[in-house]
């Protein structure tokens, strides 16, 4: 009896570490992997490491999607009701959603009952550039992670938003900081920087996401040293990124820029994850000569080694602030290829080879590019047109202003950070586009630590009395646009497509609203109170289809946006978020 007794000990003692151990792993990089087929949760900032932002939900579809209603809303609170761009993640009933001011909310997803809150108290003299956003958190084992404004990552526990781990990315001080969602890719976090205003070096990030300890960091402005870190914290190089000196003058590649303040998406099919790069620093293009690698390109870096594999350029010797941070939406195309998006700021749609780099397309997403004629297909360059690059101020009467010029798209991109979408279904790319110039000049210019570091004065300007913002269906294949929605305001959100043959999209306005994927045709939109800058997500719970955005004007277009900021002056800032589902 007694053997009987031990055994049924030991028993029940390795069946409850058991069930320990299952609640300890929570989300699964399996899982992660797993999460743009997976309906039930949203663990990724893309809604899948891709980024395509597609879910096969279709029980809300075109023939239904009139009867949605709002479900709940959840005020962010308080007197931080600045632009709110974050997307939400849900898993296990519960959705984080970070807010301005890094914030962070747990919710309960199906009522929208508040479980906790952490605000990270966040010093004086911090310098984000574009409003004190947060575009969202990841969602690993039991931790929910997030980047801070001042420069560091915080790992909460799930059920409680206990800190259990917290690491400094930079010092906020030099120009540093970081509102990005994290990326899980091959069980490492990988995060950017931000700060290319203030003469940063971009890079990019991979951890444990367990623990926060750094496993290798690879630059994005060429000449700088990667690292790679053992179990012990002990650093060892891991090679120049690119040549040190080929295509940067003198030293200025030590305030180069090239921030990776997106975040990045992942394949798994070819292991690497794509990172865009920010502008070169100083804006004024004539005091750094060459294409000033790697900014404004898509770096692919192989996960496992922390190596660039392959890298491209959209804006060589940028002169206008053309990040080209934008997202790098990989698909498969037929096959074995597999193929990656990009609406990149410069105006250009490029379709490249996600394996090797090798461009297959680029056509103009907007109506009017002046700084190019096009892009050449054999080498991959942009056709630049020369008299459109703002003017070098040495060369003026008096040496402290260039010569003006009128360039279109603005530096706030025929894209910016609002992500589009793709929809395997319709082979189409939805991406939210803004119409609109700039008047540009370049000013002389020196580095301080800390300090804007531009070089460069601007307007942004409207291009006529027409509308700002376009939703725009673009075939990749062709770059014809199939279908366009038009917006006065710039659209200034990201995209959600769903099975149901449907386009989700927020607008300035204040507008949720959704068309049919296909023809563009608007069938259903919602009044949230204050503009939404946020992506919408879906998911289903309880046999039910839910769809989420958050709303709350703000991000860089009041603070940068010149004659269009003036335009759309009357729109009132928030901070909430909002569920909907069918009417029963």
């Amino acid at each position: 009896m007694q053997l009987k007794l031990s055994t049924l000990l030991v028993t029940l003692g390795c069946a409850m570490m058991a069930g320990t151990a299952a609640h300890a792993a929570g989300v699964t990089d399996q899982m992660i992997d797993n999460d743009a087929k997976s309906t039930g949760d949203v663990l990724s900032w893309g809604m899948g490491n891709e980024g395509q932002r597609y879910s096969p939900l279709k029980k809300v579809n075109t023939g239904n999607v009139g009867k949605l209603v709002p479900v709940w809303s959840f005020s962010f609170g308080g007197e931080k009701q600045r632009g709110q761009e974050s997307q939400p993640v849900i898993h296990n009933g519960k959705m984080f959603v970070t807010g301005s001011y890094s914030r962070l909310f747990a919710l309960d997803a199906s009522t929208g009952k508040k479980l906790w809150k952490y605000e990270h108290r966040l010093p004086d003299g911090i310098m984000p550039c574009c409003d004190v956003i947060n575009r969202g958190a990841t969602l690993y084992d039991n931790l929910v992670i997030f980047m801070t404004l001042d420069a560091q990552i915080v790992a909460l526990n799930q059920d409680t938003g206990d800190v259990v781990w917290k690491e400094k990315i930079d010092n906020y001080a030099d120009g540093y900081s970081a509102s990005a969602a994290p990326l899980i890719a091959g069980g490492l976090l990988l995060t950017g920087v931000s700060g290319g205003e203030f003469g940063v070096i971009g890079r990019v990030e991979a951890r444990n996401p367990r623990t926060g300890e750094l496993v290798w960091v690879r630059p994005t402005v060429e000449g700088h040293m990667g690292y790679k870190f053992d179990k012990d914290g002990n650093k060892t190089e891991n090679g120049i990124s690119g040549t040190t000196g080929k295509t940067w003058p003198g030293d200025l590649w030590k305030t180069g820029g090239a921030a990776t303040w997106l975040g990045g998406t992942y394949n798994a099919k070819t292991g690497l994850a794509y990172f865009g790069t920010g502008n070169p620093a100083p804006w004024n293009s004539h005091l750094r000569k060459g294409d000033n690698l790697f900014s404004c390109s898509t770096v692919a870096i192989d996960v496992k080694t922390g190596q660039i594999v392959w890298h491209y350029q959209g804006t060589p010797n940028d002169g206008w602030d053309f990040d080209g941070v934008n997202e790098f939406v990989t698909y498969d195309a037929g096959g074995g290829k597999v193929l990656g998006g990009k609406a990149d700021r410069n105006g250009f749609f490029y379709v490249i080879d996600a394996k090797n780099g090798k461009l297959e397309n680029a056509f103009p997403f907007v109506k009017k590019i002046t700084w190019a004629t096009g892009i050449d297909l054999k080498t991959g360059r942009p056709n630049f047109v020369p008299e459109n690059r703002p003017g070098d101020p040495t060369a003026g009467a008096d040496g402290k202003k260039g010569q003006s010029v009128y360039a279109a798209p603005s530096f706030l991109g025929g894209k910016n950070q609002m992500p589009m979408a793709y929809s395997p279904e319709t082979k189409l790319f939805y991406v939210p586009a803004n119409e609109w110039g700039m008047e540009i000049w370049n000013e002389p210019i020196t580095y301080k630590k800390g300090a804007a570091y531009l070089g460069a004065g601007f307007t942004i300007k409207t291009n006529g009395d027409g509308p700002i913002g376009a939703m725009r269906a673009i075939d990749p294949k062709t770059g014809k646009i199939v279908w366009e929605t038009t917006n006065n305001a710039p659209l200034w959100g990201g995209v959600l497509t769903t099975g149901g043959n449907l386009v989700f999209w927020g607008t300035p306005e204040g507008y949720l609203q959704a068309a049919d994927a296909k023809t563009g045709k608007v069938l259903w939109k919602f009044q949230t109170g204050s503009g939404v800058v946020a992506p919408p997500v879906t998911w289903e719970q309880n046999g039910e289809q839910f769809v989420a955005v958050a709303s709350g004007w703000g991000g860089a277009v009041p603070l940068w946006g010149g004659e269009v900021a003036k335009k759309v002056s009357y729109l009132e800032q928030g901070g909430s978020m909002w569920v909907f589902k069918l009417a029963k």
